[in-house]
C-alpha cells in the first residue's frame, strides 16, 4: 500500500475537498446533473481543438455527440477548431457531428497565430455555453464519462469556477509498456516549478492535462498562452481570479492518447517554463512577492486513487567561505 507523505497543509486541504472521482459512468449520476443545467439555466459548449487528428476526431466526435448531444442532452454545441490541419481533421469531423471552425477564420482583425491556445481563445469567442469544456482531439478509448465528469463540480457547485480533469497516463514506448509512465514534462518541468513558485498548486495531479471545463465568466478574464504554455498559464492565472477554493479536479481514470518525440517534448517544456517564468516575474511589482516552495509533491497511484507524496527540496547552501570568521581566523594564521 502507498503511504501519505507530507504536503503543505493549504494544498492537502484542498486536493482531499476539492478533488472527486468520475472514472466511469456509473460513479455519475447524469439525471441529476441534467437537473441542475436545467434549473441553472446553463448552456454547455464543448471543445476540441485539433490539427492534424484526422485519425482520431472522427470517432471521439462521433462517441460524444451520440452520448451527450442526441442521446442525453448535456451538451448544447460541440465544436471543433481547426487549427491550420493539412489533412481531412476538418472533413472528418464535420461528418461525425462535429460543427467546425478555421481558427484563422475567428476574430479576423487580430490575426492568427499557430498553437493550441489560439485555439482555445478563439473557441470562446465563437461558443455560446456559459460552462465550455475543453477535450483534446487525440484521445483514444471510451472517454465518454469525461463530460459529466467535469461538468459535475461546476453544476452542482456555484463556488467552482475551473475543473481540471487528472488520470492515469500510460506510456509505450519502444514496445515497452508502463502504466502510468506518461507526462514526462508534467513531472520533469512543470510539477517542480509550480511547488517552488506557487506550492499553494501543488495538490494538481496534471497541471498539464487537456480536459478541464470553466465558467465562462471566469475564462474571459484571463490570457490564453497561444502555444503549449496554455495549460499552466490558465492554472496560475485563474488562481489569481478564482482563488484556490474556485479550482477544482476530477479523477477521470485513464487517458491514453499519442505520444511526442523527445525533441516535440523539449520544445513543450521550454515554452512551459517561459510562460511560468513571465507569471512569476509579473507577481512581483505591486503583488505578493513569491518564495521558492522547499517541498515537492508529487503523486502514485494505488489502483484506487492517487496518492501524495512530498520530498524536501529546498536549497541547502553554505555561505561563502570569506563571510565564516573561522575559516578567516585560519587562512589569518596561515598567510601570517
Amino acid at each position: 500500500m502507498i503511504e501519505s507523505g507530507p504536503m503543505r497543509p493549504d494544498a492537502r486541504a484542498w486536493f482531499e475537498h476539492r478533488t472527486t472521482s468520475a472514472t466511469s459512468l456509473a460513479e455519475i449520476d447524469v439525471n441529476a446533473l441534467l437537473l441542475a443545467k436545467r434549473r441553472g439555466g446553463h448552456r454547455v459548449s464543448l471543445v476540441l481543438p485539433a490539427r492534424d487528428e484526422e485519425a482520431t476526431v472522427g470517432v471521439l466526435v462521433r462517441d460524444l455527440a451520440d452520448c451527450w448531444v442526441r442521446a442525453v442532452p448535456l451538451v448544447d454545441e460541440l465544436i471543433v477548431m481547426d487549427s491550420d490541419s493539412t489533412d481531412r481533421t476538418a472533413e472528418v469531423a464535420r461528418a461525425a457531428g462535429a460543427e467546425v471552425v478555421a481558427t484563422r477564420d475567428v476574430l479576423p482583425g487580430h490575426g492568427t497565430r499557430p498553437g493550441k491556445g489560439e485555439a482555445l481563445w478563439k473557441a470562446l469567442a465563437v461558443t455560446s455555453g456559459d460552462l465550455v469544456l475543453f477535450m483534446d482531439a487525440d484521445l483514444l478509448g471510451d472517454v465518454s464519462h469525461y463530460v459529466p465528469g467535469l461538468l459535475a463540480p461546476l453544476l452542482t457547485d456555484p463556488r467552482v469556477d475551473y475543473v481540471k480533469g487528472c488520470y492515469t497516463r500510460p506510456l509505450t514506448v519502444d514496445g515497452q509498456h508502463r502504466p502510468a509512465g506518461g507526462g514526462r514534462v508534467t513531472e520533469l518541468t512543470a510539477r517542480p516549478l509550480l511547488n517552488a513558485l506557487w506550492p499553494e498548486l501543488a495538490g494538481f495531479v496534471q497541471p498539464l492535462g487537456g480536459e478541464y471545463a470553466g465558467r465562462r465568466s471566469a475564462l474571459e478574464q484571463v490570457p490564453f498562452v497561444s502555444g503549449y504554455g496554455v495549460e499552466v498559464g490558465l492554472l496560475v492565472d485563474l488562481l489569481t481570479v478564482c482563488g484556490l477554493s474556485g479550482l477544482a479536479q476530477v479523477d477521470l481514470g485513464v487517458r491514453q492518447h499519442s505520444h511526442q518525440t523527445e525533441e516535440a517534448l523539449g520544445r513543450m517544456a521550454g515554452q512551459i517554463v517561459s510562460t511560468v517564468l513571465a507569471r512569476a516575474e509579473r507577481g512581483r511589482p505591486g503583488r505578493r512577492r513569491l518564495q521558492p516552495g522547499g517541498l515537492l509533491t508529487q503523486f502514485a497511484h494505488d489502483g484506487q486513487r492517487f496518492v501524495p507524496s512530498g520530498t524536501t527540496v529546498a536549497v541547502d547552501e553554505r555561505p561563502p567561505l570569506c563571510t565564516v570568521a573561522e575559516y578567516m581566523a585560519e587562512r589569518a594564521e596561515i598567510v601570517g
